[in-house]
C-alpha cells in the first residue's frame, strides 16, 4: 500500500521537486476556499466538524495513555473544552523507537509516499483545519484557512520534495571497479542504505502551529525519522487533527501508527525539555522565544537542533514614489494578525532631515504622521479590520501593548480595542505606533504584537547601519526598504547579505513583508540569531538521514 502511496503522488513530487528548483509561483494546494476547489459542502462540514469536537474527548486513540488534558481558548472568546490523551514522555520516546524498526526497514520510497498521502488528506480536512487554528491561534478565519491549510501543508510538501532530491541522489547499488594493470581489476559491490536519524521532536507555536510545523515533521517522516509531535498548550488542536490522520495513514499502509505520536501536555508541565534531553531524541524543530530556542541549542546537545526564534524586523525608508502605496502596504503588514508573525516589522527608520518623493521632500513628521493616518484607516471599520487583525493569541501580548505605551515615547497612533461582530469577546487591539529616537535601547528588543516605532536616525546611512547591527546582534527574520535611487538599494542589499536576512525592495502593493511562498521564498537564512536554519532548503533535510555502506568482494 506504501508503494501504491508513492506512485499515486509522484508526478505531485516531481513537480514539487521541479518547483523548488525554478523557485518561481507554484502551490499544490489551491489557497482559495472556493468550492469550486474544495466542493460545494466543505465549509459547512469543516464547521460542523470542528463543532462536534468542542466539549468532548478528541478522538486519537494513542497507546500508553495515562489520562486526558487539555484547556485551550478561544481568543475570540470562549473555552475549546477539548481534551486530548496524555502519554508520559518516556512512553512516547519508548513507542517511537519500538515504531522505528520497521518504519526504517521500509525504505525512502515508503517514507515518502506515506508524507504525500498525509499531505493529500491534511488538504481535504482543510476547512476543519481553519476553524481548529482559527480558535487557537486567534487568526481571521481567511489566513487561517490560508495559512493553517494550503500554505502549510505547501510548506510540509516543499520539505519533502527536498528530502525525495537529497536521498535520491544515493544509488542504491554501485559496481567498483578498479584497474590492476596486468592483473584483474578488483571488483566489489556496494550497497548504500538511508538510514534516519531516530526519533524526531516537533515543538510547535501558538500562532502558527501547523505553517511553522509541517515543515520539520515531514522533513523527518520523510527521511524515515519517527516523530513526536508536541503542540503549545494553548493550541493542541490543529496538531492533533494532523497526528490523528498521519496515524490513519500509516495504519492503512501497514505500518505502526506510532511512527507519528501526540504529546499533549498541561501548560505546568515541563514535557519539552524531558523529551528534548531524552537521549534518544536526535532531531528536534521549534519555533518560539529565543531563551527557549538557545536552551535547547545549548543544552539538547544529543539532537540536531533546528529553531526559529525571535527577531527584531527592520524597515529603511530613503525614497519613495508615492508615499501612501508604501505607507498603506507598511500599514497592513503591522495591522495584519495583530503584528503576532515572526516576519513582521517593528523599527521602521526614517531620516530625521526626511524623504525624497515625487512631489518633493516629506519631512520626518509627516512621514510618521502618513503612516500613523494608514494604520487608523485601515482600522476605522471594526467588521472589516478584525479581519485583518484577528484577535490576540496570548494575554500576556496585551500587557506587553500596556508596557509599551508606558515607556513614554511620543503616541503617533494608539493601540484600540475593537469589537468583533460576531465574538463580542474577543481579545482584539489594532497596532500601536510610537516615535522613538536611533540609540533608544527600547528599540533594540522584540516586541511580539501589534507594537512598532518610527526611528529618526541622522541620514539612510545611518538607518543601514542601524539596521545591519541590530540584525547582528538580535537577529531579524525580514528586513524591508524604500528607496528610489538603485545606489541606495545596492547598499541595503549588501547590508542584508552581511547580516543574513532576506530582504523585500519597494512593496507597494498586494505582497507584504509578512509574507512568504512556499518553493520561492526561503524563510529564514539560518544566518542570523533569529534561526539556525531556513524554512526550506537541502540543509534542513539532508541532515536527518545517514547513509550505511556494504561493500563485499565479487
Amino acid at each position: 500500500m506504501s508503494s501504491d502511496f508513492f506512485q499515486r503522488h509522484e508526478p505531485l513530487l516531481e513537480r514539487a521537486v521541479e518547483a523548488a528548483a525554478s523557485r518561481g509561483y507554484w502551490s499544490a494546494f489551491a489557497e482559495s476556499p472556493s468550492p469550486r476547489h474544495y466542493g460545494e459542502t466543505a465549509n459547512e462540514q469543516g464547521q460542523a466538524a470542528f463543532e462536534a469536537l468542542r466539549g468532548n474527548e478528541f478522538p486519537l486513540a494513542l497507546n500508553g495513555a495515562d489520562g486526558q488534558v487539555g484547556d485551550e481558548q478561544s481568543p475570540f472568546g470562549f473555552a475549546l473544552d477539548i481534551t486530548y490523551p496524555r502519554v508520559p514522555a518516556t512512553t512516547l520516546v519508548k513507542q517511537a523507537n519500538q515504531a522505528l524498526a520497521q518504519w526504517r526497514r521500509a525504505g525512502p520510497r515508503a517514507w515518502v509516499g506515506v508524507s504525500l498521502e498525509i499531505l493529500a488528506r491534511l488538504n481535504q480536512r482543510s476547512f476543519e483545519i481553519a476553524y481548529a487554528v482559527q480558535h487557537t491561534t486567534g487568526q481571521g478565519f481567511m489566513m487561517a484557512f490560508q495559512a493553517g491549510g494550503p500554505h502549510a501543508q505547501d510548506r510540509g510538501l516543499e520539505a519533502v520534495a527536498y528530502a525525495w532530491q537529497e536521498m535520491s541522489r544515493i544509488p542504491g547499488v554501485a559496481l567498483w571497479e578498479k584497474p590492476q594493470g596486468k592483473h584483474d581489476p578488483i571488483k566489489m559491490e556496494k550497497h548504500f542504505t538511508i538510514v534516519p536519524r531516530g526519533v524526531a521532536l516537533v515543538i510547535g507555536c501558538s500562532t502558527f502551529p501547523t505553517w511553522n510545523g509541517y515543515p520539520g515533521l515531514f522533513a523527518s517522516l520523510a527521511t524515515g525519522n519517527t516523530v513526536i509531535v508536541k503542540p503549545h498548550p494553548g493550541a493542541i488542536l490543529p496538531l492533533a487533527m494532523t497526528v490523528r490522520i498521519a496515524r490513519e495513514v500509516l495504519a492503512e499502509a501497514g505500518f505502526d501508527p506510532d511512527v507519528v505520536q501526540l504529546a499533549a501536555h498541561a501548560a505546568d508541565e515541563d514535557t519539552a525539555k524531558t523529551l528534548a534531553l531524552d537521549p534518544s531524541v536526535k532531531i528536534i524543530d521549534f519555533t518560539g522565544s529565543s531563551a527557549n530556542g538557545n536552551w535547547l541549542e545549548q543544552h539538547a546537545r544529543q539532537a540536531q537542533v533546528y529553531t526559529e526564534k525571535a527577531g527584531v524586523n527592520q524597515v529603511i525608508i530613503d525614497s519613495v514614489q508615492d508615499l501612501k502605496s508604501a505607507v498603506r502596504n507598511l500599514a497592513f503588514s503591522l495591522a495584519l494578525y495583530s503584528g503576532q508573525m515572526c516576519t513582521a516589522p517593528q523599527n521602521i527608520y526614517v531620516p530625521r532631515a526626511g524623504i525624497q518623493t515625487a512631489e518633493g521632500l516629506v519631512s520626518f513628521d509627516e512621514v510618521a504622521r502618513a503612516l500613523a493616518t494608514a494604520v487608523e484607516k485601515l482600522c476605522s471599520d471594526p467588521e472589516k479590520a478584525v479581519e485583518i487583525t484577528g484577535a490576540i493569541q496570548n494575554p500576556g501580548i496585551a500587557e506587553r501593548i500596556d508596557a509599551a505605551r508606558a515607556l513614554g515615547l511620543p503616541v503617533l497612533t494608539d493601540s484600540r480595542e475593537l469589537t468583533h461582530p460576531r465574538f463580542a469577546q474577543a481579545r482584539i487591539r489594532t497596532p500601536l505606533l510610537l516615535q522613538a529616537e536611533a540609540g533608544d535601547a527600547n528599540i533594540e528588543r522584540e516586541w511580539f504584537g501589534p507594537i512598532a516605532f518610527v526611528v529618526a536616525t541622522d541620514s539612510t546611512e545611518h538607518s543601514i547601519e542601524l539596521a545591519r547591527e541590530s540584525v547582528l546582534r538580535h537577529g531579524a527574520l525580514s528586513m524591508s526598504a524604500y528607496t528610489t535611487d538603485e545606489s541606495v538599494a545596492a547598499r541595503i542589499q549588501e547590508a542584508a547579505e552581511v547580516s543574513g536576512v532576506a530582504l523585500s525592495l519597494n512593496l507597494t502593493g498586494a505582497v507584504f513583508v509578512n509574507q512568504t511562498a512556499a518553493f520561492s521564498d526561503f524563510h529564514g537564512t539560518g544566518a542570523n540569531p533569529a534561526a539556525n536554519a531556513a524554512l526550506s532548503d537541502s540543509a534542513f533535510v539532508a541532515n536527518r538521514f545517514r547513509v550505511v555502506q556494504t561493500r563485499r568482494h565479487v
